[in-house]
């Protein structure tokens, strides 16, 4: 899950309040969650709230099929984090984009942060990108008004882009930002892969190789993270 120190919480609208509470048993009872994800549930989360419910008739924004509505679940968790397994078992069993508010601790040491998958629809499974979130903030912040928005699309795209590690380039949409995101991660990690083989490579021939291979991967991460 990537957080990128950002803060913010969003006033969701009046007439988009849902605020049903959904028994945890609701997602870890399918046959799909593995044991180990029910086991998280039990330990992590106290308490799931279907707070907002943006659609066209609560927010007068016309949606699509690839976003005809957009949730708000709040997540109340018993100790200081909720693992994304856990976001994902809930994400899968809703057929709706999602925005997650965690929130932890007691009264005025309570905080809260914003966390949120791309989300893309389809006739199977939802697609899920890697989850992005805001650093954790005290729950008396000041929210911030909605961003302005013609649709329900438009609005999921608007939300979803201040909680990403990189800014959206001009044509870009949210998809391909969270695809550019993952091949970043990939790039990352076959990075931290090369380096620990370059200290530890005993061979001069081999050495250079490994450093031509390294210098090849820093190149194609610099054009994927460049604004």
């Amino acid at each position: 899950m990537s957080d990128n120190g950002m803060k913010m919480l969003y006033r969701w609208p009046a007439a988009a309040k849902f605020g049903s509470r959904v028994p945890k048993e609701k997602f870890y009872s399918h046959g799909t969650v593995s044991a180990a994800v029910r086991e998280k549930f039990v330990v992590e989360v106290h308490r799931i709230t279907w707070a907002y419910k943006l659609a066209e008739s609560t927010t007068n924004l016309v949606g699509s099929s690839a976003v005809p509505e957009i949730q708000v679940f709040d997540i109340d968790a018993k100790g200081d984090e909720v693992s994304e397994s856990v976001l994902t078992a809930i994400d899968k069993a809703i057929p709706f984009p999602i925005i997650f508010e965690i929130s932890r601790g007691e009264r005025q040491d309570r905080s809260i942060r914003m966390v949120a998958a791309n989300k893309q629809l389809g006739s199977g499974l939802p697609k899920l990108s890697d989850y992005f979130s805001t650093a954790w903030q005290s729950a008396e912040s000041e929210r911030q008004p909605l961003p302005t928005s013609i649709t329900l699309p438009a609005l999921y795209t608007a939300l979803l882009n201040p909680l990403m590690p990189a800014a959206t380039r001009p044509g870009e949409n949210v998809s391909e930002v969270a695809a550019r995101l993952e091949k970043v991660r990939k790039l990352e990690r076959e990075i931290a892969s090369l380096e620990r083989k370059l200290r530890a490579e005993p061979q001069f021939n081999r050495k250079v190789e490994l450093r031509r291979a390294l210098k090849t991967k820093q190149a194609e991460l610099a054009v994927l993270v460049e604004r």
